[in-house]
C-alpha cells in the first residue's frame, strides 16, 4: 500500500524516528493510535494511491480524523527525510554534460479552488500545477523542477529557470513542439497554416518522436505516484510538502535498485 518494500520501509522510518523532536512512543500517557511504521503506510500510501482518507480510516479501524492528523503531521517529516535522493540543479547539470537530454512538461492536476485562477491550464484543459522533467535517452530522470501554477507555458517554465541551465550544458536536447523557438532543442515541426507537413517533415517529426519516447515514459512511472496523478483534495498550501515529498519518495525507492 505504501509504494516501498520492507527494507525501503524500514529505512524511511529510522530516517523519519531521526527527525522527531520526541520519541514516537513514548511509554507513557495514552498511546497513539498508529505505529509509526503504521503512519507511515498510511502517510507514503496517500502519496502513492490517493484514496480518500475514510477509506485509510477504514483500514486501520480509526478515525477519519486520526488518519488527516497523522498525514499532514509525517508528510514535512518524509519530505525532509528524502531530501537528499532528490536531485539537485548542480547534480543534474553534472549527469546531463554533454550528454543527450530529453526534457518534457506536464502538469499535477488539482482541484479547482475559488480565486485560483492561475492554476487553470490551456493547454491540459484543467487545473493544476506544472513541472518540467529532464531524463537521459534511457529514460533514466535526472531532474524534476519545482512547480509552478498550471497557467504558465513550458517555454515560460523554462526561462531563466535551473532546467534551462541543466539543458544548455547538454550535448543535445529532445522536446516537444512547446520548446519551439529555442536555439538548443531539437523539435518536431509545426505544420504551417498554409500547406500541409512535407513527406520529410513527416519523417522528421517521427524521428523526434521516436527520441522522445523514454522521457514520455518516465513521467508516466512518476505518476505511479497518484498524488501527482488525479487531483489534489488536501488544501493548497499543503501541496509543495506534499509534491517533494513524493517525488522524494520515488528517488528514494530508486537508490535501493
Amino acid at each position: 500500500m505504501s509504494g516501498l518494500d520492507e527494507e525501503q520501509l524500514g529505512e524511511l522510518e529510522c530516517c523519519v524516528a531521526e527527525l522527531l523532536e520526541e520519541p514516537w512512543d513514548k511509554g507513557e500517557g495514552r498511546p497513539r493510535e498508529l505505529t509509526l511504521r503504521e503512519a507511515l503506510v498510511v502517510t507514503c500510501g496517500y502519496l502513492r494511491q490517493n484514496i480518500v482518507e475514510d477509506v485509510w480510516a477504514d483500514i486501520f479501524d480509526v478515525d477519519q480524523s486520526t488518519i488527516s492528523r497523522y498525514i499532514t503531521f509525517l508528510t514535512p517529516l518524509v519530505e525532509k527525510a528524502t531530501d537528499e535522493d532528490r536531485p539537485t540543479a548542480e547534480d543534474a547539470a553534472e549527469a546531463t554534460r554533454d550528454a543527450i537530454a530529453l526534457v518534457d512538461g506536464t502538469l499535477w492536476p488539482c482541484w479547482s479552488w475559488d480565486g485560483e485562477r492561475k492554476l487553470w491550464s490551456g493547454k491540459y484543459k484543467t487545473t493544476g500545477h506544472g513541472s518540467l522533467i529532464v531524463t537521459n535517452l534511457q529514460g533514466r530522470i535526472t531532474f524534476v523542477s519545482e512547480p509552478v501554477t498550471g497557467n504558465q507555458h513550458d517555454m515560460e517554465k523554462l526561462k531563466g529557470s535551473d532546467v534551462e541551465k541543466i539543458l544548455k550544458k547538454a550535448g543535445g536536447v529532445f522536446g516537444d513542439k512547446g520548446f519551439i523557438g529555442t536555439d538548443y532543442i531539437t523539435t518536431p515541426i509545426r505544420k504551417p497554416q498554409c500547406r500541409q507537413l512535407l513527406q520529410w517533415e513527416h519523417e522528421w517529426n517521427n524521428q523526434v518522436s521516436s527520441y522522445r519516447a523514454p522521457v514520455e515514459r518516465a513521467v508516466a512511472t512518476l505518476k505511479a505516484w497518484r498524488i501527482l496523478f488525479t487531483d489534489y483534495r488536501r488544501p493548497l498550501k499543503t501541496f509543495k510538502s506534499s509534491f517533494r515529498a513524493a517525488i522524494g519518495l520515488y528517488f528514494f525507492k530508486e537508490s535501493f535498485a
